[in-house]
Formats: C-alpha cells, structure tokens, sequence
C-alpha cells in the first residue's frame, strides 16, 4: 500500500483543498484500494480466498457478542454525534468509501491470510487471536515516523490490538469475514469524522469514550478465549470450552 501511495502522490499535487474530499479519495481510499486488489489477486492466486470467505470451522460462545455489541454501539454513537452540515455529504461519503476499503483490506491480511494460517497449522484460538492482533497493531506502528508522538502512537497499538482481539471474535462467532470487514469499515470513518466534526453535547463527549471500551473489552476477553481447529482427518471441528 505504501507503493501505491506513492504511485497516487503525483494526483495529490492538484489538489488544492487538503481537507476536502478529493484529497481524501487519492490520499486514503485509491492507495487502499489498490491494496484491495493485490490482496484479492494473492487469496485467489493461492487459493485461499474462497476459503477465508466461507464459513469457519469454529463455533463462537454467547460471551463473544459483548465484543461486538461494544464495538457496534460506539460506532452509531459516534455517526449519530457528527455535525454533518460542518462535514458535508461528499466528505462523509468518501471517508465512508475509504472506510470500506480499509476494513477490507486490513480484515482480509490480518483476520482472513494470517488466522488461515494459524488455523491451518492448529495452534489454539488465544494464539490464533492474540497474533493476527498484533500484526494488525504492527501495521499500525510505523504511524510513528510520519509525527505523531510515542506517547499517542503507543495508545492507538494498544487500541489496535485490542480492536483486533474483538475483530477475531466477531469472525469467530459469526463464522464469516464479512463481519468484521464491515464493522471495521464502520469503525474508521466514525472516528476521524467525529474528530473533525464533533457536535456539542453529553453524548459526543460519551461517543469519545469508545475507544477506552474497545481496550477494556479487547484485553479482559483474552482471559477467556478457548478452542482450536481440529485437523482434517478428525473431524473439521472445534474442540469448544466454555
């Protein structure tokens, strides 16, 4: 993705509103989606992406809705807090296009090809769960070079982790990688419009607590994440625990 954003730099340069929403399309959501399709070719080229689509030979707990519920409901608490008339329609929509093309993007590498492989070579879900979420905050982790500062960078790996950690148990419980790819593209566009364009009011300043829930949630749950995927030759199944 990084090639490909700087393959789109030579577009950035003739636009001259740096917030508005042609900066936005060819600054975030063309690199990205140029990183969709190379994904795409390589799940497919590999034979994995028909796999990591279908549904999972694992079963979820009822427990494991906590974490998508908590993710779900800041998300609406955040839409639902934005001064769209500060925003504007053609901002909201392309950071939801772009949105939709990260959570693709990020869920396809990190909870499709690397929990594949995981599965695949039958480690035990808090493994499966706790490396997918740190590959997903790895990535995360090079935002240090472009400025902000230790202190911030850490707090969104420690988000980052624990994000991944509730990303895992929504494909887990549901079974299929669509969910957490749309509860991923939900979750982004939430947060940088809310932080942009932010009402007045209780309920905004409750919308911003989302991020100190997903932690709490992400990391309490990894004291409770059970199971592994059979081999082949067993059964194909889950060894579930409660």
């Amino acid at each position: 993705m990084f090639v490909a954003a700087k393959g789109t730099a030579p577009l950035l340069a003739g636009v001259a509103d740096k917030d508005g929403a042609d900066f936005i399309f060819f600054a975030v959501a063309l690199p990205v989606l140029v990183g969709c399709i190379l994904l795409a070719f390589f799940g497919w080229s590999v034979g994995w992406l028909r796999e990591i689509f279908a549904r999972q030979p694992i079963s979820g707990r009822g427990w494991m809705w906590i974490a998508v519920v908590a993710v779900l409901a800041f998300n609406v608490l955040r839409f639902a807090t934005i001064d769209y008339n500060s925003a504007g329609l053609d901002i909201v929509a392309t950071w939801l296009l772009a949105g939709l093309f990260v959570g693709f993007a990020e869920e396809t590498l990190t909870r499709g090809f690397v929990i594949n492989l995981l599965r695949r070579a039958r480690y035990r879900e808090i493994v499966v769960a706790v490396t997918s979420a740190a590959v997903f905050a790895g990535l995360h982790a090079s935002n240090l070079l472009s400025g902000p500062s230790l202190f911030a960078t850490a707090f969104q790996v420690l988000y980052t982790f624990a994000f991944g950690i509730c990303m895992h148990l929504a494909y887990r419980l549901t079974g299929r990688l669509i969910v957490p790819i749309l509860l991923h593209a939900s979750t982004d566009p939430s947060i940088f419009l809310l932080t942009e364009y932010p009402t007045a009011g209780p309920l905004a300043i409750i919308a911003g607590l989302g991020n100190i829930v997903v932690i709490f949630v992400g990391l309490l749950s990894l004291f409770f994440i059970r199971g592994r995927v059979e081999a082949p030759a067993s059964r194909a199944a889950l060894q579930t625990q409660p």
